[in-house]
């Protein structure tokens, strides 16, 4: 790689040793991936926040680190609602753990969020250069809103966000952005509801693996978009997918399926992922609810009462700016929960079987969480809890 003098210096110890060391993980990364240099970054987004995933080494590592954020940079959810946690059953010793990751994080000047939906927070655009690491976020920002990044591990994204600049290669380059795999949509199916693009996101990530698609048949809204690239990236390792004529790059550069290999995708497929089984808990927000979702959500619970746990998930931007809507919500049994998620939290731990209307969780529950999933919509999820 080639670095200008004042990376060198950066690089030599000259701005501290911390710096050095974020340094010199972005300069790792770039002779890795055959990067030529370093780009400036517009914002960075910063995984491994839960005490759950990073444990005591992760924390040790990070109360190890003296340096500041030099952009804007914003945190994932971590394993707990910062002020709820109590209520939400938290053991205390893993709260203590887990605010002493919060109190590192501040130190290091990230932005205490918490969310793995940056992208509600107006921190990019089309065309930026970003440093962002969780997968749903990352394939959100590639592909819906069209900036550039890779798929960043927490290290990584956390260097970026310290030296302000991240290695130029991958998803940041052009050339590299282009469609591998087309997905032709078959499906006389009602798709409204973000659940069934979850499931075709199940569906077609294991098909696509690593690679970038192109989806032709479907004509989904921003939630769409959220739910299909969360499931893709979960299930396979997709960070950018282009819909025809609906996505920018796809609707700038009108890419074609000539020549690409073609997976057909049809009712009969997405209605295998809705597998219908007994539940002990229903979790919303994977990632983490819009405020359009949020919405719906109380309009299908007003004047009800849950009759199994409810767990729904947003940013505090997004309850703060909708508390209307969580009254009503938290007014039927159900509770709505910053910070934290379904996946990294371990209050869920202790169900045998949950329900989602995400396809990014519908593949991780039964891992992170040790439970069986049900995927089905929105709807369907308020079904079960209260009838």
């Amino acid at each position: 790689m080639e670095l200008t003098a004042e990376e060198e210096r950066v690089l030599s110890g000259e701005e501290g040793q911390t710096r050095a060391k974020m340094m010199e993980i972005l300069v790792a990364l770039g002779r890795v991936f055959g990067a030529e240099r370093l780009i400036p970054i517009r914002s960075a987004q910063v995984s491994g926040a839960s005490y759950k995933t990073i444990g005591p080494y992760g924390l040790e590592w990070l109360e190890s680190l003296d340096a500041r954020a030099v952009v804007p940079a914003v945190v994932n959810p971590i394993g707990m609602p910062r002020d709820r946690w109590r209520e939400m059953g938290i053991d205390r010793d893993f709260a203590r753990k887990q605010e002493q990751v919060v109190l590192a994080y501040e130190r290091l000047g990230i932005r205490l969020d918490c969310t793995c939906t940056p992208y509600y927070l107006n921190i990019t655009e089309y065309g930026d250069h970003i440093a962002w690491s969780e997968s749903s976020a990352v394939a959100y920002a590639n592909s819906v809103i069209g900036a550039r990044t890779n798929r960043e591990g927490g290290p990584g994204a956390l260097a970026a966000a310290i030296i302000g600049k991240t290695p130029d290669y991958g998803l940041h380059r052009l050339e590299n952005r282009r469609p591998s795999f087309a997905v032709e949509v078959e499906s006389g199916l009602d798709l409204s509801d973000p659940a069934l693009y979850g499931a075709l996101g199940y569906i077609a990530g294991k098909q696509a693996g690593n690679r970038i698609p192109l989806f032709t048949g479907i004509r989904p809204t921003k939630d769409h978009l959220k739910a299909l690239g969360a499931a893709m990236a979960a299930t396979g390792a997709v960070a950018l997918f282009h819909v025809d004529g609906i996505t920018p790059e796809a609707r700038i550069f009108h890419f074609s399926t000539e020549g690409l290999e073609r997976v057909k995708v049809g009712d009969r497929d997405i209605h295998a992922a809705l597998q219908e089984i007994p539940v002990d808990a229903v979790a919303l927000g994977c990632p983490h609810c819009s405020d359009d979702e949020l919405a719906t959500v109380a309009r299908l619970l007003e004047g009800k009462t849950v009759r199994i746990p409810v767990y729904i998930f947003a940013s505090r931007g997004v309850i703060g700016r909708n508390e209307p809507l969580v009254r009503t919500i938290e007014r039927s049994g159900a509770r709505v929960y910053a910070d934290t998620c379904m996946v990294v939290s371990p209050a869920l731990d202790q169900y045998g079987s949950i329900m989602v209307n995400s396809g990014k969780a519908l593949a991780y529950v039964p891992t992170m969480c040790g439970a069986a999933a049900r995927l089905g919509t929105t709807a369907e999820c308020i079904a079960v809890a209260t009838t």
